[in-house]
């Protein structure tokens, strides 16, 4: 191999390509012609092929132990803290047939250049890399994923992926009824549908723009293909739709949905302030005085929602606590934007352009050093939701959720 030198942006606040956010650039490293793996670290497993791994530990009442065989994992996706990230989210679009005032801007978004956005082949070379080191689930957001010409192409590339046990989509709904027969023949496990309001002009003055009953027609046709969950996101703010909190736990008494009530988050250009969010608390409080025999149903570790069920219900509520009760001890998650940058936490302004080190010829031992490193610089838990509002971060449309 040459001894050339691949240059990408990456490890700099806010490094979009095109707009003054791009503060830097990082050269990607070296690569050693009789290696194809990661660099070896004494310890770790080495020779041609190699990748370093960490080992899956188990508690066993207050001692930890190696299972003797333990399936390993990938050293690149593993965080200083320990947080193994084996879900991946991957934002296919910038461009939304809504305009949701906690996502995007009132005056809207100026759009990446098209050619500046990862192509189909970038967004499956980028999955595969991702699943071979570890990742198990991927989900496709947006923007709105659905308005994506190939979306039923990716996911059908993506079920091929030897190791990927989920495929998930996060979408407005809009489309989701005329487009789910092909989407569920190609492969796609979940289904997440927004929804801020049961009321259609209220719905309407929340995403400025119609589409209420074409929302709840996807929903009753994911029921319908056999969905179990569904699950429906709401975005709670006060004096919009707080009022609509046990009208959304009714609807979970005869059908299969989960309803997942968001705390509101503060991005660019949503006018983010403290007395507009309802606290999980608050809403916990409110649901339980209607139904006092609400219990919690036990979930996952890594789990971003705490579940709660009311006795004899069909389905359940979920609480998003982004907010009042950060879950980043646990965060197992990635993201990679519509224009290929790498973000590790949801409210840090650092991305890694994985975009340019792609169209640079990089090869998957220098994509891995890229990610590696910036994996590596996960911090902890994020600053917390006042200093998160006083921070510069990409509008939640361009971010992906």
């Amino acid at each position: 191999m040459s001894a050339r030198l691949e240059i990408c942006n990456a490890a700099v606040p806010n490094a979009r390509r095109g707009s003054s956010r791009v503060l830097g650039q990082h050269r990607c490293p070296k690569t050693r012609p009789a290696r194809k793996g990661a660099p070896h670290t004494p310890g770790w497993p080495s020779g041609p092929g190699a990748t370093r791994f960490l080992s899956v530990s188990v508690q066993v009442g207050a001692r930890r132990r190696i299972p003797d065989e333990a399936p390993p994992f990938s050293a690149f996706l593993t965080d200083t803290f320990g947080r193994r990230h084996r879900y991946l989210r991957i934002s296919l679009t910038e461009k939304c047939n809504l305009r949701c005032q906690y996502c995007m801007p009132e005056d809207g978004v100026k759009l990446t250049p098209r050619g500046q956005l990862l192509t189909t082949e970038e967004v499956l070379t980028l999955a595969r890399l991702f699943v071979s080191e570890g990742v198990q689930k991927i989900r496709l957001t947006g923007g709105e994923p659905l308005i994506r010409p190939d979306i039923l192409d990716i996911v059908a590339e993506l079920r091929k992926l030897e190791g990927l046990k989920t495929i998930a989509v996060t979408t407005n709904g809009v489309n989701l009824a005329r487009l789910l027969p092909g989407l569920k023949r190609a492969g796609l496990d979940l289904l997440n549908v927004s929804l801020d309001s049961l009321v259609p002009s209220r719905f309407e003055f929340i995403v400025r723009r119609k589409g209420f009953h074409k929302v709840m027609e996807g929903i009753e046709k994911a029921i319908e293909m056999g969905y179990n969950p569904v699950k429906v996101n709401c975005v709670v703010m006060r004096g919009l739709n707080e009022d609509e909190l046990l009208d959304f736990v009714a609807l979970t008494e005869k059908k299969p949905l989960e309803v997942r009530f968001i705390e509101y988050m503060p991005f660019d250009g949503n006018k983010w302030n403290f007395k507009k969010m309802v606290s999980y608390q608050e809403m916990l409080d409110r649901i339980r005085q209607q139904w006092p025999g609400l219990e919690p149903v036990p979930g996952e570790e890594a789990d971003t929602a705490k579940t709660f069920k009311v006795p004899g219900f069909r389905g359940q509520v979920g609480f998003i606590t982004s907010m009042s009760d950060h879950f980043c001890g646990s965060c197992n998650r990635l993201r990679v934007t519509a224009d290929g940058n790498l973000k590790v936490c949801l409210f840090g302004n650092a991305e890694v352009s994985l975009r340019d080190c792609l169209r640079s010829g990089a090869t998957d031992e220098e994509l891995l050093q890229i990610i590696g490193a910036a994996v590596g610089r996960k911090k902890k838990q994020h600053a917390g939701m006042f200093s998160i509002s006083q921070m510069k971060n990409r509008p939640m449309i361009l971010i992906g959720g």
